[in-house]
């Protein structure tokens, strides 16, 4: 039974809900990265904020009356129900942004999800680097010589160059899913003979080099898409659709992510016993064949986009673990 009480504490926080979401919303738009946060972070902080928020409604809690302590029973919600500890990280940031928020705007005087750490995790950070090998790497951009089941008739010729260019970008270059997305004609970097592109993801943007094979493929595909009638103005996408349906809009991130993935099941790459692969492996297989191959820690730092040095080492970690392990110099022969 729902008492006076009860509806009373139900109306505030409602009413606190509104003041929150109200100074939130202006500061999604005015402040995070400086009044320039990508539509994929806004859409991450409103859907982790929307959660904690009916979290406060269902256990019948004033948000702008939180404690460290209601962080904490929060944090520990999150974990008795199976989220993983980077998942909770992400959601307790967008709290934090969120009384971030009411700070800012002299609704609140702290922040009292500040210090509040998500649980702590076990697992090792090159555990979950799953990669190409250089050989295997080969063979996956090789099998699109053919269109696999299509036909120059049906644009097999155009789709063979643009899947072969986006493998070879984020397999070589090591991009990511969501800045192949967002590419643009106008994106596409000319210094003399040299090729590149220009992605923004994270709060930054670099113009990520394509090597010489990756220039002649990028002009190839320019010229047959010019070929085939398609919009080259500089905002138009640069990867594009060509099924029947949608065909000629931006190449969504699902459908680059089913691009990979027929490629990788094609050759047999997808699964492996104790290894499973996804468009984002394409990116660890960039920075581990790079460091493998001579590349410098700052180099592949700087290719890859790391604003810490520190996830550009998780590479190299994966390659030395291997190939110098102290086992290896025992010198036992158990065989």
């Amino acid at each position: 039974m729902v008492t006076t009480t009860d509806r009373q504490i139900e109306a505030v926080v409602e009413i606190d809900c509104d003041a929150l979401i109200g100074v939130f919303t202006n500061f999604l738009q005015f402040d995070v990265a400086n009044g320039g946060a990508s539509g994929d972070t806004i859409v991450t902080y409103w859907t982790q904020v929307k959660q904690y928020l009916e979290w406060c409604r269902e256990s019948k809690i004033d948000p702008r009356a939180a404690t460290r302590e209601t962080i904490k029973v929060y944090r520990w919600w999150l974990a008795e129900r199976g989220y993983k500890p980077k998942t909770i990280a992400v959601k307790l940031t967008a709290v934090s942004r969120l009384y971030d928020a009411a700070v800012e705007y002299g609704l609140m005087g702290g922040n009292p999800a500040w210090g509040v750490k998500p649980p702590t995790e076990s697992i090792d950070p090159a555990a979950r680097i799953t990669y190409l090998e250089q050989g295997e790497a080969s063979v996956l951009l090789k099998s699109v010589a053919q269109p696999l089941g299509t036909s120059s008739e049906s644009g097999g010729c155009l789709k063979t160059l643009r899947d072969k260019l986006l493998l070879g970008v984020m397999t070589l270059e090591g991009t990511r899913t969501v800045e192949m997305h967002r590419l643009n004609i106008g994106d596409v970097v000319r210094q003399g003979e040299r090729v590149g592109v220009k992605v923004s993801s994270k709060r930054h943007m670099r113009v990520v080099p394509l090597t010489p094979q990756l220039a002649q493929l990028m002009e190839a595909y320019l010229t047959a898409r010019r070929g085939a009638g398609f919009d080259a103005m500089v905002d138009s996408p640069l990867l594009i659709n060509l099924s029947n349906f949608g065909r000629g809009e931006r190449l969504s991130r699902r459908g680059i992510r089913q691009v990979v993935d027929k490629y990788l099941l094609a050759t047999n790459l997808k699964y492996m016993e104790g290894r499973t692969l996804s468009a984002h492996s394409l990116r660890h297989t960039a920075g581990t064949l790079a460091l493998r191959n001579g590349a410098t820690l700052r180099q592949v730092q700087d290719l890859l986009g790391h604003a810490d040095p520190r996830t550009t080492a998780i590479y190299a970690h994966v390659g030395d673990r291997w190939e110098n392990n102290p086992a290896l110099k025992v010198g036992i022969d158990l065989l």
